[in-house]
């Protein structure tokens, strides 16, 4: 995320060849490996298929969203954007994803849709503020800029693969929910955890993930309780 952030899905296509067969591109595919510079990703290319965006029913869906609070110089440019950055500008586009699960996650979004804001790679990561959707995926142009931190040489105008959604600010958590209380509240509850299936607790390095809805709730419960009382081992 550069003061704001950012489908190619491989698709089998058919080659026709003279004769009674066809052979398929699909067969022929070349299984080499994508690196994710921003979340030290590796993909295959038979892999990308398995990666399409998912159709969401539900009216309203929520995610995280992690960010650097303090500043990180990449190619001559502070990546720093943290929640209060977002408070200052109001809104803000999403740039810089360069992970096909992420991306998938940002093309999922719909305009109203509630999101957390989680502070990452700082001395306290964990969650501090609610944002909303209110602009949905469109083609993250800075993946063909030079001089951006997270410029992909192999994006193509034609075909592109990197998309960014626009947030707004909504308010700050009551108290920040840190990475170390979720965790130890999983490994207290264990499978009883209402959080025991989260992608923050099993993707952790996703910089856009799924939160569920009773997730969601669970989560803005916590907020409310303090920091040493018992949290419930039932979902909200």
């Amino acid at each position: 995320m550069v003061a704001k952030r950012s489908l190619r899905s491989a698709t089998a296509q058919a080659v026709t060849i003279t004769g009674k067969r066809a052979k398929s591109a699909d067969s022929a595919r070349k299984r080499t490996k994508k690196y994710d510079a921003d979340e030290l990703a590796y993909t295959t290319d038979s892999q990308l298929d398995e990666q399409k965006p998912l159709t969401v029913d539900s009216e309203k869906s929520y995610w995280l969203f992690k960010a650097e609070p303090e500043s990180r110089v990449v190619d001559g440019v502070d990546v720093k954007f943290s929640f209060d950055d977002l408070g200052k500008e109001g809104q803000a586009s999403w740039d810089g994803v360069r992970n096909y699960e992420a991306r998938n996650c940002m093309q999922r979004m719909k305009v109203g849709d509630l999101g957390f804001f989680y502070h990452s790679s700082c001395k306290s990561p964990g969650i501090v503020g609610i944002l909303k959707v209110c602009k949905e995926a469109y083609v993250d142009h800075t993946a063909f800029d030079p001089k951006h931190p997270y410029y992909d040489r192999k994006s193509d105008k034609d075909r592109p693969k990197w998309f960014m959604v626009d947030v707004e600010y909504v308010r700050p958590m009551k108290r920040l929910i840190g990475l170390h209380e979720l965790k130890a509240h999983l490994a207290k509850y264990n499978s009883k955890s209402p959080i025991r299936d989260m992608a923050l607790m099993r993707k952790s390095r996703l910089s856009v993930s799924p939160v569920k809805e009773s997730e969601w709730n669970f989560i803005l419960e916590l907020a409310d309780k303090e920091i040493d009382e018992d949290v419930p081992s039932k979902s909200i």
